[in-house]
């Protein structure tokens, strides 16, 4: 099954309706993983994941240890999702789907992930 995500002005077809945002917090400088699954008109996260907690970092009260990392099933629909390109971790945002790509790497304007129209 393929899906299309629409990343700012691009649109994105997928081999699956499945991807992962990877990213190191600015501040804590934490990784931070989230799972998404696209439907016709919602992003839907299905997982969440962090190496730790700190600013702006604490897990659901359902989350679980798992191998270093605090997991939850969040299971939250959203219509978009805007990330900043802050350039401020040195890396971006990593979207997987499993192979990566990075946006956001260099300061500029947000950047909306939704489903294609």
């Amino acid at each position: 099954m393929t899906a299309c995500l629409m990343v700012g002005a691009t649109m994105l077809a997928l081999t699956s309706p499945n991807f992962t945002l990877r990213w190191t917090h600015s501040v804590e400088k934490i990784e931070w993983r989230e799972s998404y699954h696209i439907t016709a008109k919602t992003l839907t996260l299905t997982r969440a994941a962090i190496k730790g907690s700190g600013a702006g970092m604490e897990p659901a009260d359902t989350a679980k240890l798992e191998n270093g990392w605090w997991v939850w099933h969040p299971m939250t629909q959203l219509p978009a999702l805007t990330l900043a390109a802050s350039g401020a971790t040195g890396a971006g945002w990593q979207l997987c789907t499993p192979d990566c790509q990075t946006l956001g790497q260099s300061p500029g304007q947000p950047i909306t992930l939704k489903p294609c129209p």
